[in-house]
This record gives C-alpha cells, sequence and structure tokens, in this order.
C-alpha cells in the first residue's frame, strides 16, 4: 500500500521491453510490427477474433493500422506485441489504456490473443509482466481490465489471472451499432505481492510437466497462498 501522505503520482506508461521464460514483449513500432501483428492475430480472421472490441469490423490491414494508430495518437494507448521465443512470431498484442498518473491508475485493454497463444503459457506470463511493470516499476497503485459483459472467455481469463470482479456498468458504450454492458475487474498494489507470488509459483519449470502441461492451476496455487497468509 502506498504512503498517500506523500503521493506525488506515477509516470505515464511508455513503451517498454519486457521479457520472460516463454514470451518477449516489444513496444509497437508500426513499421516493424504492423505486419506481423496483422498475421499473427489472423489476417482477416481478426474481425471475428475482436468480435467484441467495439470498433468496426476490419475490411483489411490499412483499417486495422489507421485504428491502432488512432488509438495511439488520439487516445494514448501504449500498445504491447508479444512475441514467442520459442518462434520468434509475434502472436499477440495487449494496451495499457486511460492511464491516470496523479491517482495511480491505469488499465490493460484491447487484448488481443492470436492462435499460437492457446492453451499455452505465454499468455499467463504476458499479463504477469505487464501488471508486474504497472505496480513495480511505475508504482500504479490500481490495475484495471475491462470487457463487454457478454465476453465470457475475457471474464474468467480476468479471474483467472486474478483481478477482482467489482460488477456491470449498464449501457456503458455503443459498440457495433448495439450497447454494450461493461464487466470492471481491477488489481490494487496491496495484493500484489501474493498475486505476483501465485504467477511466479505458476511459472515456474517445476509446474510443468514434460509435455509442457502444468501441473497445479494458477487459481489454486493463489488458493493455497491466501489461505497460508490468512493464518
Amino acid at each position: 500500500m502506498q504512503d498517500l501522505k506523500n503521493w506525488k503520482g506515477c509516470p505515464a506508461p511508455k513503451g517498454v521491453a519486457l521479457e520472460g521464460r516463454f514470451v518477449k514483449l516489444e513496444a509497437y513500432e508500426r513499421d516493424r510490427h504492423l505486419q506481423d501483428l496483422w498475421e499473427g492475430l489472423g489476417g482477416m480472421a481478426i474481425n471475428p477474433l475482436l468480435k467484441y472490441f467495439t470498433q468496426p469490423d476490419f475490411r483489411d490491414i490499412d483499417a486495422f493500422d489507421a485504428w491502432l494508430t488512432a488509438a495511439q495518437e488520439k487516445s494514448g494507448w501504449v500498445t504491447e506485441v508479444f512475441r514467442d521465443k520459442a518462434t520468434g512470431i509475434v502472436v499477440g498484442m495487449a494496451n495499457y489504456m486511460r492511464a491516470d498518473p496523479a491517482n495511480g491508475v491505469v488499465e490493460v485493454g484491447s487484448v488481443a490473443h492470436g492462435a499460437a497463444m492457446a492453451r499455452s503459457p505465454l499468455s499467463t506470463e504476458v499479463h504477469y509482466l505487464m501488471a508486474k511493470h504497472a505496480f513495480e516499476d511505475l508504482g500504479y497503485r490500481r490495475y484495471e481490465w475491462k470487457c463487454h459483459s457478454e465476453n465470457m472467455a475475457s471474464r474468467k481469463t480476468a479471474a483467472r489471472l486474478g483481478f477482482t470482479f467489482e460488477g456491470i456498468f449498464r449501457q456503458h458504450m455503443i459498440s457495433k451499432g448495439g450497447n454494450r454492458d461493461t464487466a470492471w475487474f481491477s488489481m490494487i498494489d496491496s495484493e500484489w505481492p501474493l498475486l505476483n507470488a501465485a504467477f511466479e509459483t505458476w511459472l515456474a519449470a517445476d509446474n510443468f510437466d514434460e509435455d509442457g502441461r502444468q501441473k497445479r492451476r494458477l487459481e489454486d496455487i493463489r488458493s493455497d497462498l491466501e489461505l497460508q497468509a490468512s493464518k
């Protein structure tokens, strides 16, 4: 928990290079990443992948480029792309969004995991690295996750990662010509030490068998740590 009597705010997020056991995060550079990111998200298959995003469907890579560029330049998104260390392929992205450095609040959003991230430890590690950077390097107090209330996969992922569900904002946005109620989740700084320990335990080499399958679920590790802390 931060000492708020001496609180001076946080630096605004900037593009950063982060690396784990399985994945590298790279600050998005259009000339370097656009084509690889488009392909990593499935090319024209990006539209069903981003079903719950608010923007209209993309007609081609140029439309995707225009959308992402506008989000960065007008809305201040900081885009991180994910590169699989084993293959060197770009496999997804996420963004630091709606940063409020004065109050120490930032959101991770517009998360897109390509098919190569499915059923792999990459998706867990990228969110561990992004949260760790927000809390430990930048000193944020609150880290948010929001999604369309009907996006049950995203809601399940948020809960698995350790975000706390805070409720539904009704009629929060208009998305693709329809109503969007938004599910809100968060982590806060006082929770981070335990969440961090759970992530590191889950990601450790001894938590995977020779076929790369997890031995213990992240939720179970976190529950055990919470039980130990309560004693």
